[in-house]
């Protein structure tokens, strides 16, 4: 057998290796969104049904009087924007310093900061529930807002990589020039990171919009809750009620953020993949 042959052969079977991948990905964003059509006595029908027969787009217009939803997307939307822009900028900041700055300790300070992502979140609820608490920040958005607009471990970490690969001479030019140290980050650093953190501000919107243990131990009133606990309180009220149509309609439309999301910067989400295996 001939090397193209062998190669051709080879492709087949990696393309088709992906498509049934792609398919147990898909299949239940599929399902959830055939469900959200049905009539409640469709939905365990055998044998399955993909498509029914009678669609019913009538539970996109409950949902809205089923429990608050509009609340919960703004709730999330005003954490996502805000945690993300915010401390986009103060990761910038960080990676920056870490990266090019001469700063004493600096190289002891970074390590500190990583070795913080090994403690594990469940070991530090209470203390924080309690600081939070006396700090009378429980029930509010604060708890969800303001720890992480000072930096994401996980972007100054891949910033600082992708920093370090930038000349040093570009620094010393600007120092010659008399720019400042904030002038060389946002004429000159930011500009040339910027695909960078895109991609990550992609990925952390989706992390943020997507989280569901924090607000859980912080939030109580319903015009508080993140669109995530909406749909939780939809399942525990609708579930009994085998009212599962409802439930997969919310869903769809918690979801269709970050599919548009993803479908708009699907681009700058595989070039941070790509970059974090070359440049780190």
């Amino acid at each position: 057998m001939s090397h193209k042959k062998r190669t051709k052969i080879a492709d087949m079977l990696i393309f088709a290796a992906l498509s049934a991948g792609a398919v147990v990905m898909i299949a239940p964003l599929l399902w959830m969104f055939s469900t959200s059509l049905k009539q409640k006595s469709d939905v365990f029908a055998l044998p399955p049904v993909w498509i029914p027969a009678d669609i019913n787009w009538g539970k996109y217009l409950e949902i809205w009087e089923a429990g608050p939803l509009l609340t919960g997307i703004q709730n999330s939307l005003i954490i996502s924007l805000s945690v993300c822009l915010v401390g986009t900028f103060s990761s910038s900041l960080a990676a920056f310093a870490f990266a090019k700055l001469r700063l004493a300790y600096k190289n002891v300070i970074f390590l500190l900061l990583l070795s913080a992502m090994m403690i594990p979140y469940p070991s530090l609820m209470i203390p924080q529930f309690s600081m939070f608490a006396g700090m009378g920040w429980v029930d509010t958005l604060l708890p969800l807002i303001i720890p992480p607009i000072f930096g994401n471990i996980v972007m100054i970490f891949f910033l600082r990589q992708y920093l370090i690969n930038i000349p040093n001479s570009v620094i010393e030019a600007a120092k010659i020039d008399g720019s400042s140290f904030f002038g060389m980050f946002t004429k000159i650093i930011f500009p040339l990171i910027k695909p960078a953190v895109a991609a990550q501000l992609i990925l952390w919107f989706m992390g943020v919009w997507n989280d569901y243990l924090a607000p859980i131990i912080y939030l109580n009133s319903p015009e508080k809750l993140t669109i995530q606990l909406v749909i939780a309180n939809f399942n525990a009220n609708y579930a009994i009620q085998t009212d599962y149509p409802l439930i997969m309609a919310a869903s769809m439309i918690a979801l269709l953020p970050m599919l548009v999301v993803f479908l708009i910067f699907q681009r700058q989400i595989i070039e941070s993949i790509a970059i974090s295996g070359v440049k780190g």
